[in-house]
């Protein structure tokens, strides 16, 4: 696989920080891009999901795109998330993409419509034949509710800027068989999973977690990059607890905004409904996890640190 990408390798699905009264806050979101960048990340998706896309503005989505790319965009890949499930209006947001400079898209598989397949490779190519920033196709069937099937993904693939999938369906006997017959890079979206699609030959990941604990994540590659396949169990036993507080116990946007918030990285945990903010009880489980994780033993990428743990340096 290559050694860079146009999107990255080690990338969180970057919350949007907010205000009290719902605004969006985009000096707060510098600052976390920043963070997130000093901390070993080579990659960020902007408007994803977990940055409650759904919610935000065409206007929002660009103003965070410019601020992130204010911050980082010379250090780090930002891919912007353009997804919705209308086709017209995802090609609008990729053409705003591009015009206020990411550096590609991230495109979800239209949701709730349930498109047939022939309906999903033709929505996915014209997305990328309205931009010339590289697409990566994120396939999550458990909020789009259909999968992209193998015949599809091999389409898909046939388009020089579709470069990417970002995996969170959990079938890794086609998974592997798509890297097999194609030069996608493949990256796991899916945190609970991350060790599995390493194993499968996974070329990065798309966390949530990880923005949360990065310089782990980024070692978790590492690891991967390297075939040291005993240090990456290693860590993803580690993250295990970490990975349960975020992910299981409510939607992964509140939780991490929670964990943001309890290391002093982002001001608050407030979100846009339907959203609400993290319970008391949701907020420990996040805040303890991290708390566990800063006590064990330290990822080797934060070995230059003289008390490395999983808080924010200085």
């Amino acid at each position: 696989m290559p050694s860079t990408s146009p999107f990255g390798r080690v990338i969180s699905a970057m919350v949007t920080p907010m205000r009290e009264n719902g605004s969006v806050d985009l000096d707060a979101a510098q600052r976390l891009a920043t963070w997130l960048a000093d901390q070993g990340h080579d990659g960020l998706v902007v408007n994803g999901t977990t940055g409650e896309s759904p919610t935000t503005t065409d206007r929002e989505k660009a103003d965070l795109v410019r601020a992130v790319l204010d911050a980082v965009g010379t250090r780090i890949k930002v891919t912007a998330g353009v997804g919705t499930n209308v086709t017209a209006h995802t090609i609008e947001l990729a053409r705003q993409a591009e015009l206020t400079g990411a550096h590609a898209v991230l495109v979800v598989t239209p949701y709730y419509n349930k498109p047939p397949q022939a309906g999903l490779v033709a929505h996915f190519r014209a997305v990328a034949d309205a931009t010339q920033l590289p697409v990566m196709v994120y396939d999550i069937p458990g909020r789009s509710g259909v999968p992209l099937a193998k015949d599809t993904l091999l389409a898909l693939a046939e388009h020089p800027g579709i470069q990417a999938v970002k995996d969170a369906k959990a079938d890794y006997w086609q998974a592997s068989s798509i890297m097999d017959q194609t030069d996608l890079l493949w990256f796991s979206g899916d945190d609970a999973a991350n060790l599995l699609h390493f194993a499968n030959g996974a070329y990065g990941i798309v966390g949530v977690t990880s923005q949360v604990a990065p310089l782990w994540y980024a070692e978790m590659v590492a690891a991967a990059r390297a075939g040291d396949f005993a240090r990456l169990r290693e860590i993803h036993r580690a993250l295990a607890p970490l990975v349960e507080a975020v992910m299981t116990r409510t939607q992964g946007a509140i939780a991490a905004k929670a964990g943001l918030t309890h290391l002093g990285v982002i001001p608050g945990g407030h979100v846009r409904l339907p959203l609400i903010p993290a319970t008391e009880d949701e907020y420990a489980a996040v805040a303890s996890a991290l708390d566990a994780l800063g006590a064990t033993t330290v990822p080797s990428v934060a070995a230059e640190q003289t008390e490395p743990s999983g808080e924010p340096t200085a």
